[in-house]
């Protein structure tokens, strides 16, 4: 992730929608895509304080009224609109409940985790279905919570869904106990399903061939008969020679959507932790990406083992992985051509 700066000089982080040095309020600019100081230029307008930016922008109705965002908008010669949504809110179509006690505060970390994953996403150039552009399937995210009904976080022909009860600290460690899961984190959902938004665009009906060869074939078992497989019989005892998580062995869709989600691990992880950003990551060989991860993780999993938290980088990177990987880094690489 970008390094950025307040007009004061002072560092932000991309959460930040305040400066604590000089006060000015931050957001994150569309036009250069570094969280930014806001210079007031009055009547609701600002302009993007980064030196090479300079943009008018408002801020998103989201982060202006319900303080759960940082988003900006450009304002390009026409009057502001005060219930505009930023590109990233615009995504979502259902929120929860705000008349719950708790909701809105989950809603902030759920909508955080989001466009920290989106940022990746746009760093490496993926193609977003949009509304308004040709680009399909379309992406759209759906935040519930259990009412009448449990709310089941997963993927279906472009909708993402996230159960509220994922942004409950308590809760979500439970389940990722429960399920043997070390990286079941709001940011981990997200570029998991993605994974799956990004198969259907990316490889259905486009390269399945290839896709079988490496992940076999999605056809057989049936996915509904490999889950109902996998949760009475859990993953193979030799799954870490092939896998790159237990969670993947269940269906070859689920092993993309796990390959997926590891790639944008790496891709970030990188992003921050070196010079090279996501654009010029996905130009690069990924087994030079894959060794400086490595490199990252061997010594940040070490850090986190002397204050007893969980590892950066627990996968192991077999030759079945490391070629799965690749083939995640090579439909990245000409995603540019959807």
């Amino acid at each position: 992730m970008k390094t950025s700066h307040c007009h004061c000089g002072n560092r932000l982080f991309f959460e930040n929608t305040l400066c604590v040095r000089c006060g000015l309020e931050t957001g994150l600019c569309p036009e250069c895509y570094f969280v930014t100081s806001l210079i007031p230029l009055g009547d609701g307008l600002f302009r993007c304080g980064h030196a090479d930016c300079g943009s008018r922008v408002q801020k998103c109705y989201n982060f202006n009224v319900e303080n759960v965002c940082n988003g900006l908008i450009p304002v390009n010669g026409g009057d502001m609109n005060e219930w505009a949504l930023c590109a990233e809110c615009r995504l979502t179509r259902v929120i929860p409940n705000l008349s719950v006690p708790g909701n809105r505060e989950k809603w902030r970390l759920i909508e955080v985790a989001k466009r920290r994953v989106l940022y990746t996403v746009h760093a490496l150039g993926l193609p977003i279905g949009r509304p308004g552009n040709t680009i399909h399937p379309k992406l759209i995210f759906e935040f519930k919570a259990d009412e009448d009904v449990p709310v089941y976080t997963g993927h279906a022909g472009g909708v993402i869904t996230i159960n509220l009860n994922e942004a409950d600290d308590v809760e979500r460690e439970r389940n990722r106990v429960a399920f043997g899961e070390p990286h079941r984190t709001l940011v981990g959902h997200f570029r998991h399903e993605l994974g799956h938004y990004y198969w259907d665009m990316l490889v259905r009906g486009r390269c399945e061939p290839a896709f079988r060869d490496l992940f076999a074939d999605e056809r057989s078992p049936s996915y509904e008969d490999a889950k109902v497989r996998y949760y009475m019989y859990g993953p193979p005892p030799d799954w870490q020679g092939r896998f790159i998580s237990a969670y993947a062995t269940m269906h070859p869709w689920e092993d993309f959507a796990e390959t997926f989600g590891a790639y944008l691990d790496m891709v970030a992880i990188l992003d921050t932790a070196s010079s090279l950003p996501g654009e010029q990551l996905r130009n690069i060989d990924c087994a030079k990406m894959l060794a400086s991860y490595q490199q990252v993780g061997i010594l940040v999993n070490e850090l986190n083992r002397e204050m007893g938290i969980q590892d950066l980088v627990p996968e192991v990177f077999t030759g079945n992985v490391i070629d799965k990987l690749t083939f995640v880094h090579r439909l990245i690489a000409k995603s540019s051509l959807i």
